[in-house]
C-alpha cells in the first residue's frame, strides 16, 4: 500500500545543510504528559537557511534543480526545529501515553515570510526504519523533509509534520498504522504543541495567522483526510485539504489485494497493519501463525518499524520481498453456498489486473511460501463474499458503493478505519491527487472510490481530483504539472534504454518505471497541493 518514501529523481544529498547549529536558548522539560503538551520548550533548532542559501544548495545538483522547477525558488529562509510532544498510542480501550516528535519548519525573512503566516500540517509516507526523523534535513536520505521544506516552508508556510508514534524518540513499541483515531489525534496534538512552541523559538517574528491546511502523501494522505474528518467533527476550522495518493477506502483496498491485485510493497504493509490493529482491538490473531506462514510468523509482530533497513529484512529472510500470498490457491468452502464457494475459489486463483501494465506487479505477489497463510486468506475471502464491499467486484455482486460491516476481525478493522465509514463530506475545499497507474496505492480503488462516496451524498462537496498521469487539457489548472509528469516518464524511459541506464529493453524500462511509480508521483502531487492551497 505505501512503500517507504525515497523520492525517485530527488537524489540523496540534494540538501546538505552547512548551517547546522544548536539553539542558544535554554529549554525546559514539561512536567505534564497530557495530550498536545510541548515536551521540550523551546524546541531544538537543527538548521537555519536563508532563501539564497536554500536556492543555491538545491541548484547545485541536477535533481535539486528539477525540484525547483516544480516548487519554484525559495522566497523565504527556513528554520528547522525538532519538536517533542505528548500524544497517545492506538489502543482503542486505553490509549497508551507516549512522547512523540516531528518537525516545525518556520519561514523567515521579509514580507510574506515573517509576521502572521498560514500553517501547513503534513503527514509523511510509510517508513520502515524506527529512527526516521522528518525534521532532520541534514540527513541526506530525508528527501521527504526536503520536499516539503521547498514546497511549503520556503514559500511562506509554517510547516508542522509528525514523525508518528513508534518512531524516533517514541517508546511506543509499534506504530499505529492506518489507525484513523490515533493518527488524527496525533496530528491534533502536534499542532497544539507547535502553536505553543512558535512564540518561543528563535523565529518568533513569524506567527500563526489562523489559516490551517492539511496534506500528506501515501500513508500521510490517509492521515490528512482522517484528520480532516476528525477536525470537522470537533468543529475545528480548516482552510483546505489535499489528500495525496492515500489508501482511503481501506476495506475495498484490502479486498482488491486479497483477491489477487497484490500491491507493490504489500509484504511490508501487512505486518504494519496486523500489528497496529492487534494493539488497537486485540482480536486480529491469537498467535501470529493464525495470519502468517510458519517461515515468517515468529517475531513478525515486533518487526516494524525496524532498527534495520527494509532491504536487510528481505535479505535476512525475515520478510519476503514480494510474495504476499502462497502460489497454491486456497479452496473456499461455505456451507450451503456451493456457487459462492466456487466463485470465490476461482477469484482467488487468478491475479486480477486492472490494467495490462500492472499485471506483472500483481504476479509478483505470489510465491512459495507466501507471507500470509492460505487459511487466513480464505477466511478473508469468505467474509468479502458474504459481506461485500460494492467498490470491488467479488463473486457476489449488486451491492451499494459503501463499506459493508464484516465479521472477519482483520477485515472489520479495515472497515472501522475506512474513511467511508460514517456519513460525512468535506466542508472545506479538498484536493485528491494521485496517478492512475500506481501499483502501490490504487487510484481507482482509493481516490476515485472516495470521490464517488462523497459525490453520492445530497450535499455535493467541493472536491477536485487530479490524475497526474492524465493527458493535459486546455484550461486545466494542473495541465502543466501533468505535462511535466509525462515528460519525466519519457525522460526516464530514454535513460533506462540508454547505456548509462543499463540498456534495458522497452518492456524492462517500462517495468522499472512502474516499480518506482508511487514515489515518482509524490513531488508532483505535493506541487499540486501547493498550487491548490495558494488560492485560499
Amino acid at each position: 500500500m505505501f512503500r517507504s518514501m525515497t523520492f525517485v529523481g530527488l537524489a540523496a544529498g540534494t540538501l546538505v545543510l552547512a548551517a547546522c547549529g544548536s539553539s542558544t536558548q535554554t529549554s525546559s522539560v514539561a512536567s505534564s504528559t497530557a495530550r498536545g503538551t510541548l515536551a521540550v520548550d523551546p524546541p531544538f533548532r537543527i538548521a537555519s537557511l536563508d532563501a539564497a542559501a536554500f536556492t543555491a544548495q538545491l541548484s547545485a545538483s541536477s535533481t535539486g534543480a528539477q525540484l525547483l522547477e516544480l516548487t519554484g525558488n525559495p522566497v523565504c529562509g527556513v528554520d528547522f526545529y525538532h519538536i517533542e510532544f505528548w500524544t497517545v498510542g492506538g489502543n482503542a480501550t486505553t490509549p497508551e501515553v507516549t512522547e512523540s516528535s516531528g518537525a516545525l519548519m518556520v519561514p523567515t525573512g521579509g514580507s510574506g515570510c515573517s509576521g502572521p503566516r498560514p500553517i501547513v500540517e503534513y503527514a509523511h509516507g510509510t517508513q520502515a526504519e524506527k529512527s526516521y526523523d522528518i525534521a532532520d534535513v541534514t540527513n541526506a536520505s530525508n528527501t521527504e523533509g526536503i520536499l516539503i521544506a521547498a514546497a511549503f516552508a520556503a514559500q511562506g508556510y509554517i510547516v508542522v509534520a509528525p514523525n508518528y508514534a513508534g518512531y524516533d524518540i517514541s517508546t511506543l513499541g509499534y506504530h499505529p498504522y492506518l489507525n484513523a483515531v490515533q493518527n488524527s489525534s496525533e496530528m491534533i496534538d502536534i499542532l497544539a504543541a507547535a502553536r505553543t512552541a512558535l512564540p518561543h523559538t528563535l523565529s518568533a517574528a513569524t506567527s500563526d495567522n489562523g489559516k490551517l491546511f492539511l496534506t500528506g502523501y501515501s500513508e500521510g494522505g490517509y492521515v490528512a483526510v482522517a484528520t480532516q474528518r476528525a477536525m470537522q467533527a470537533a468543529g475545528t476550522a480548516v482552510t483546505a485539504v489535499a489528500g495525496l495518493s492515500g489508501p482511503y477506502a481501506l476495506e475495498a483496498f484490502g479486498d482488491a489485494i486479497f483477491f489477487g491485485s497484490v500491491d507493490l510493497g504489500s509484504t511490508e504493509f501487512t505486518p504494519f497493519l496486523t500489528t497496529s490493529y492487534q494493539h488497537a482491538y486485540g482480536n486480529i490473531y491469537t498467535a501470529t501463525t493464525d495470519v502468517y506462514s510458519a517461515e515468517y510468523a515468529n517475531g513478525i509482530d515486533t518487526l516494524l518499524p525496524s532498527s534495520q533497513p527494509l532491504d536487510t529484512l528481505f535479505s535476512e529472510g525475515l520478510l519476503p520481498a514480494t510474495a504476499e500470498f502462497d502460489q497454491t490457491t486456497p479452496v473456499v468452502s461455505i456451507p450451503d453456498e456451493p456457487a459462492l464457494s466456487a466463485g470465490l475459489t476461482a477469484a482467488l486463483a487468478v491475479p486480477a489486473s486492472t490494467s495490462s501494465a500492472q499485471a506483472p506487479i500483481f504476479d509478483l505477489g505470489f510465491g512459495n511460501p507466501g507471507l500470509v497463510n492460505n487459511s487466513f486468506r480464505e477466511s478473508y475471502a469468505i467474509d468479502a463474499g458474504t459481506n461485500p464491499d460494492g467498490a470491488v467486484p467479488t463473486a457476489r455482486a449488486g451491492v451499494p458503493l459503501a463499506a459493508a460491516a464484516p465479521k472477519q476481525t482483520f477485515r472489520n478493522a479495515l472497515y472501522v478505519n475506512d474513511l467511508r465509514n460514517g456519513a460525512w463530506v468535506p466542508k472545506e475545499p479538498t484536493l485528491l491527487c494521485g496517478g492512475d497507474l500506481d501499483p502501490t496505492v490504487y487510484f481507482s480503488v482509493n481516490t476515485q472510490t472516495l470521490q464517488a462516496f462523497w459525490a453520492a451524498t445530497p450535499a455535493a462537496p467541493y472536491v477536485t481530483v487530479v490524475d497526474v498521469n492524465a493527458t493535459p487539457t486546455a484550461n486545466d489548472p494542473f495541465a502543466k504539472l501533468q505535462a511535466a509528469f509525462l515528460a519525466s516518464g519519457a525522460s526516464l524511459l530514454a535513460y533506462y534504454e540508454s547505456p548509462a541506464g543499463g540498456s534495458l529493453s522497452a518492456t524492462q524500462a517500462e517495468a522499472q518505471i512502474l516499480e518506482n511509480y508511487h514515489v515518482s508521483v509524490a513531488p508532483f502531487c505535493v506541487a499540486a497541493a501547493a498550487s491548490f492551497f495558494s488560492q485560499f
